[in-house]
């Protein structure tokens, strides 16, 4: 492990320690709604002893058929937007919210690579939504590096949004 490694790691848990204290402080349960990012944001969130008194339960929709058998975005948004857009994280994270039955989540799509990027969504493009069922606010980053080093980029961003969006409630 190198030490780039180890501060990041160190962040994380910084951060989803922040996540648990606004969770418990405000009495709010927490889902995640991930694909690109294959459930790293959940595994973070629960490497945190304590998490099962606010972490509902995370999602991995890896396939746009899972995306809408799960959390049930319309076929019509994956149609027209595709997988990775602001449409389908929002309805992800709603449908996240929705199905669980908790207060707030987080939901990732994106290209993390090497393949599988276009001119318009090239590798390193990540949609993050946060919100609940009810409202949601999205937002498009593009990360450097390798397959690993954009999830990473990715689990981060996440967890960072949603400690901003409880911190705001």
């Amino acid at each position: 492990m190198t030490r780039s490694d180890t501060a990041n790691e160190s962040e994380l848990q910084t951060l989803s320690e922040r996540l648990q204290q606004a969770c418990l402080a405000r009495r709010l349960s927490v889902t995640t709604a991930e694909s690109c990012t294959g459930g790293g944001v959940a595994s973070t969130i629960t490497d945190i002893a304590g998490s099962s008194g606010y972490f509902e339960t995370g999602y991995v929709t890896y396939s746009n058929t899972a995306k809408t058998r799960l959390l049930g975005v319309p076929k019509t948004i994956l149609d027209v937007h595709g997988a990775v857009s602001r449409e389908t994280v929002m309805a992800m994270v709603a449908g996240a919210c929705r199905e669980s039955g908790a207060d707030v989540g987080v939901a990732i799509s994106g290209v993390a690579g090497p393949g599988g990027g276009s001119e318009e969504k090239p590798v390193g493009t990540v949609w993050f939504a946060w919100g609940s069922a009810q409202a949601q606010h999205a937002e498009c980053l593009r990360f450097d590096g390798d397959r690993r080093a954009v999830r990473e980029q990715a689990v981060h961003v996440a967890l960072e949004g949603l400690v901003r969006w409880l911190e705001e409630v």
